[in-house]
């Protein structure tokens, strides 16, 4: 029997480094390994695909959608719809394959109210000092903005304890290690290798 996928949710505080960690960690582009797709109404940027960036929808087929149950979470940003589709997940588990949400931690706990064997883990950075410094390093906001954000980071860091793990990103390769051990000894939980193993243990058990 294939083992079925786990469901990663990974959050953090613009800043943190969790795009970049999952990056990292899918670089050699494992096949058992994706991030999710989203879905959204907002319009392709240039270079964007459908279904491989975003699956880019009409405000009335979201709208539509959200009737169907289709969605594990959505939420509307800045006047578009983001959401991560129920149907497209569940296949890609059953299929073996790990997947990664990159969401916030108001996602992360409509996912888990829904998939309870979801596994959370958020990014924190090793102080304020050092976010700030990352946000202003980027080069592209203004000190209102970084401040905005700033304060957006201490909202979303408040929710750091409803996840399963914590990972400090003070060196990125330490905090990449941490990540990938957590993948892995999820994969290798009891429920997880009996399901994978069946048929061996059944062999190795019989007398």
């Amino acid at each position: 029997m294939a083992r079925r996928g786990n469901l990663f949710i990974v959050a953090a505080p613009s800043g943190a480094g969790k795009s970049s960690l999952i990056s990292a960690l899918l670089q050699d582009k494992p096949a058992d390994m994706q991030v999710s797709v989203s879905s959204t109404t907002r319009a392709p940027r240039p270079g964007e695909q459908d279904g491989v960036h975003y699956h880019f929808l009409s405000v009335e087929q979201f709208k539509a959608q959200i009737e169907q149950g289709h969605f594990f979470e959505y939420a509307e940003v800045f006047g578009n719809f983001y959401g991560t589709s129920k149907l497209t997940i569940e296949q890609t588990l059953a299929n073996g394959i790990d997947v990664f949400l990159d969401i916030d931690w108001q996602g992360a706990r409509q996912v888990k109210q829904q998939l309870s064997d979801a596994v959370g883990i958020f990014i924190l950075p090793p102080s304020k000092a050092e976010l700030e410094r990352r946000l202003t390093g980027r080069g592209q906001d203004s000190q209102e903005v970084i401040a905005g954000r700033m304060a957006e980071a201490v909202a979303e860091m408040s929710h750091f304890d409803e996840f399963d793990y914590v990972i400090v990103n003070q060196q990125f390769d330490t905090a990449l290690t941490e990540l990938k051990a957590i993948v892995q000894s999820q994969r290798n939980r009891l429920a997880r290798q009996a399901e994978a193993h069946s048929d061996m243990l059944a062999e190795l058990l019989s007398r």
